[in-house]
């Protein structure tokens, strides 16, 4: 089964944004969606946004918790794991559009969402009086430059978009775009705000939420987008370490290989170009990554490009790994080292093939990165995936833990 992790500043004007850029180290000639590309300390010419953010006074912080489910978790006992999991708001991944606007009624999310679990999904998490999002979702340049290019396109769209909503009964729509070049920012503010008013026409009260990256773009982003009236930002705040660089962990709370883009720098970057903290929910990452590595120390060089690493795939694993994980304490991540001759994927020959790492959150992990959350006066935080810790233990308790504002 496929499974995709959201990969990855409102609209300040394009050169307002390389003027932000350079303000915080990141050079305006530059441009990347994929924060593991940025330049690194010594190359980027200046330093990291917390040494350059002004203060700030910061709010008391609230403990929402915005779960994402993907289609793909969208089977077996997924409702039941939902409502053990203190969400305050559920958003269904995804629906996207067909080239003239119309929603993509043959994509298997569309199928999902509107069959037996996704109206089950709303159903029961409207009666214990979680918040409902239907996400939709435009990934990709071309993609990107054909909706964002058109106001015709962006008016069907939105029009199919806010119908879907209404039919369902859901509360609100989270926009996931990712991929966008940054002169089309502006565009992407108003199509934002356009959609927000038509949904509370259509639907009173209804929320509009927005996903994001992490780095420059996506500041931008979040920026236009609470400036055409979004209520939230999900800041993505992951893939800082993918499948296709140096290993690593998804959500670094400080880099091993010397980079400066990490949980709090992606943070300060969003306070410093004005995306309000008591808008700002922390996303953060249910899943890890393997690679094959030259050896078991933490850190060791990868030997080809790595893939996502789901906990819930793997619960005999973690219930009894050929080595104990080790903490990586700068990044804030759990390492297992697996031997050649050991492998975490029964009949995956790419595990047999030298030393695996493995770089996956665990409840222990999550728990500092969330404490950011409070200490930042964050609306709260959130999660992709819902369902990738499906089955295993503590995560569903720190979440609670965590809506509780009870975090040690």
């Amino acid at each position: 089964m496929t499974r995709r992790p959201i990969i990855g500043v409102g609209a300040v004007l394009v050169a307002g944004a390389i003027t932000v850029g350079i303000a915080l180290g990141v050079p305006g000639g530059r441009s990347s969606t994929d924060p593991s590309a940025a330049p690194s300390a010594s190359s980027a010419g200046g330093p990291a946004p917390s040494d350059a953010a002004a203060p700030t006074i910061r709010p008391t912080p609230g403990h929402e918790v915005f779960g994402f489910v993907p289609y793909w978790e969208m089977n077996g006992d997924i409702a039941a794991h939902v409502a053990r999991t203190d969400l305050s708001t559920l958003a269904l991944f995804s629906v996207t559009n067909t080239k003239a606007g119309a929603i993509d009624t043959k994509q298997l999310g569309y199928k999902r969402i509107t069959g037996d679990i996704g109206t089950q999904l709303i159903r029961e998490a409207k009666s214990r009086g979680v918040k409902v999002q239907l996400v939709f979702s435009s990934l990709g340049t071309a993609r990107n430059d054909r909706l964002f290019g058109s106001v015709p396109i962006q008016d069907a769209t939105i029009a199919a978009v806010v119908a879907l909503a209404r039919t369902l009964g859901v509360d609100g729509v989270n926009i996931d775009v990712e991929q966008l070049r940054v002169d089309l920012v502006p565009p992407y503010g108003a199509f934002v705000g356009r959609l927000r008013d038509e949904l509370r026409g259509a639907i009173p009260g209804a929320s509009v939420s927005v996903a994001t990256t992490s780095g420059l773009t996506g500041a931008s982003m979040a920026l236009a987008a609470v400036d055409a009236g979004a209520d939230r930002v999900f800041l993505m705040g992951y893939d800082y370490h993918t499948g296709t660089t140096e290993v690593g962990a998804s959500a670094p709370m400080a880099r091993r290989d010397g980079a400066v883009q990490d949980l709090p720098w992606s943070l300060d970057l969003y306070a410093t170009v004005g995306v309000p903290v008591d808008r700002t929910i922390l996303g953060l990452p249910l899943y890890g990554t393997r690679w094959r590595v030259e050896g078991p120390e933490l850190g060791s060089p990868r030997l080809g490009d790595g893939a996502i690493w789901v906990p819930a795939d793997n619960p005999k694993f973690l219930a009894s790994p050929p080595a104990p994980p080790e903490l990586d304490p700068l990044e804030v991540v759990e390492h297992y080292a697996v031997a050649p001759t050991v492998s975490p994927v029964p009949g995956d020959s790419r595990a047999t093939a030298g030393w695996q790492a493995i770089y996956v959150d665990s409840p222990a992990t999550l728990t500092p990165k969330l404490a950011l959350a409070d200490e930042r006066g964050l609306a709260g935080a959130g999660f992709w995936a819902i369902g990738y810790e499906r089955g295993l233990p503590g995560y569903t308790e720190l979440i609670a833990t965590f809506a509780a504002g009870d975090l040690p």
